[in-house]
């Protein structure tokens, strides 16, 4: 629901846009509006499941989301509907960090956490297409608001399993929240996915872009500061101090960056220079899908057991890094069976070997009581790495594009091959920070494959 809610609307938005009749400008924020309640609120979400417990945290984001997608669903207006979307975003931030850390907390035998990670990380790394493929089916076969009432059903049955299945395991004794912490750190992400969302549309020069990109680094610096000196912190220290978590956070964000750009631009090239639809579009995206469900699941139960993440990390990364590269010698009259599908095999390969042994990693041996906060790391560096890959990358493109176009004629073949321009120079961005990625990975994370102490993991969350 979380990662699929990301991308699905997309693909609905210009019928919203028509049935509700907001202007262009207005349109972003039915997309920023999620990923900015979501993303400044995962760390006191992952507090929460720490402290209140995780199975009816867990429950409680799936009700509250599935409510929040009921209103979305029923709009009658854009603030409506943008309400909507940030009430969805907030109730993900309690849901992402408590389902990562039920998995955390329950698969505690290292074969069974392997399969489990493996298809966790097959999710995230291939829910954003899985996303567009959905929203364009609901939205050319039913009605837009299919993609807001198709949460209800996956509420419900995830429900069911988790009140049936699941034990409550809250802490003895309750320490206050950290409030300045959670202000801090919330208003600092906060700022900075505003910040990010802003240079996408007005550019990195903007006076609001500069100031909320500057606010939020003093205030996740002081967030860091506070962190080292309050008794009851929400994110204590020690949770980041081990060398693999920070390399698998770090994995986490710059193959997001990379991802979410590769989504973006292949997205506009398959319809605008295709002329695909939306749902041959999500289609074109399977073979991917399937590739990285299979990628992760082998990475996760054969391979790490046997080259712990350091090997696989690397590897993924710097196997993107090639596939980016392929894609920078796109031109505009390229083939999806030449151009396109080869790559989107590669990165299949790529996003598997990347995320589920990172995502496993990220939140291997962390003290029970901290299984929420490391969660929401998790998924603090997959929310923040995408903002900063669409704004990062969309800029560099329409740069580019301007670039290409200028002190020339606009004629159609001008700005079909301006707009390529464009997306191959993205592409070649795209590249560099994988590559980048994976020389962080190989250098940060241990040789080998990571050793838990005994009695660090917590004990199974199953009944």
């Amino acid at each position: 629901m979380v990662v699929l809610d990301a991308t699905v609307v997309n693909v609905a938005l210009p019928s919203a846009q028509k049935a509700l009749g907001f202007s262009d400008d207005q349109r972003q924020w039915i997309i920023t509006a999620y990923s900015l309640a979501f993303g400044s609120m995962l760390l006191l979400g992952g507090k929460i499941s720490d402290i209140f417990g995780r199975k009816w945290t867990f429950v409680g984001g799936l009700s509250g989301f599935a409510i929040a997608s009921a209103i979305g669903g029923a709009s009658g207006s854009f603030a409506m509907l943008t309400g909507a979307r940030a009430l969805q975003g907030l109730f993900g931030a309690l849901l992402a960090p408590a389902a990562l850390s039920l998995l955390t907390t329950t698969f505690v035998d290292a074969k069974e956490r392997g399969k489990a990670f493996g298809i966790y990380g097959a999710i995230a790394g291939s829910g954003a297409s899985v996303g567009m493929l959905l929203g364009g089916v609901l939205t050319e076969a039913l009605d837009w608001r299919a993609v807001m009432y198709v949460n209800l059903v996956l509420a419900v049955v995830a429900g069911a399993g988790g009140i049936a299945l699941l034990r409550n395991e809250a802490a003895e004794r309750k320490p206050r929240i950290d409030l300045a912490g959670t202000l801090t750190v919330s208003g600092g992400l906060f700022a900075l996915v505003f910040g990010l969302s802003n240079a996408e549309t007005h550019g990195w020069s903007d006076a609001v872009t500069i100031a909320m990109l500057a606010a939020a680094g003093v205030l996740l610096a002081l967030f860091v500061w506070l962190q080292a000196r309050v008794s009851n912190p929400l994110l204590p220290l020690r949770v980041l101090a081990d060398r693999n978590r920070a390399a698998s956070l770090l994995s986490i964000a710059f193959a997001s960056v990379s991802m979410f750009g590769a989504f973006l631009f292949v997205t506009y090239y398959l319809q605008q220079n295709l002329g695909y639809s939306p749902i041959m579009t999500g289609v074109a995206f399977l073979p991917m899908t399937v590739v990285v469900m299979l990628s992760a699941t082998l990475a996760t139960t054969k391979l790490a057991p046997r080259f712990g993440p350091r090997v696989l990390v690397s590897s993924g990364m710097a196997l993107g890094a090639v596939a980016m590269l392929y894609l920078t010698g796109l031109s505009v009259h390229s083939s999806y069976a030449t151009a396109i599908f080869p790559v989107l095999i590669g990165l299949g390969v790529a996003l598997g070997l990347v995320f589920a042994p990172a995502m496993n990693t990220g939140t291997l041996g962390v003290r029970p009581e901290d299984a929420g906060v490391a969660s929401a790391g998790v998924n603090t560096s997959q929310q923040v790495g995408g903002a900063v890959g669409t704004a990062l990358l969309s800029t560099l493109a329409a740069s580019a594009t301007t670039g290409f176009l200028a002190g020339s004629a606009a004629t159609p073949a001008a700005q079909a091959a301006a707009a390529v321009h464009g997306y191959t120079t993205a592409f070649g961005w795209s590249a560099a920070i994988f590559a980048i990625g994976a020389i962080v990975a190989a250098a940060l994370y241990t040789r080998g494959v990571p050793r838990v102490a005994p009695g660090a993991e917590p004990a199974a969350a199953l009944r």
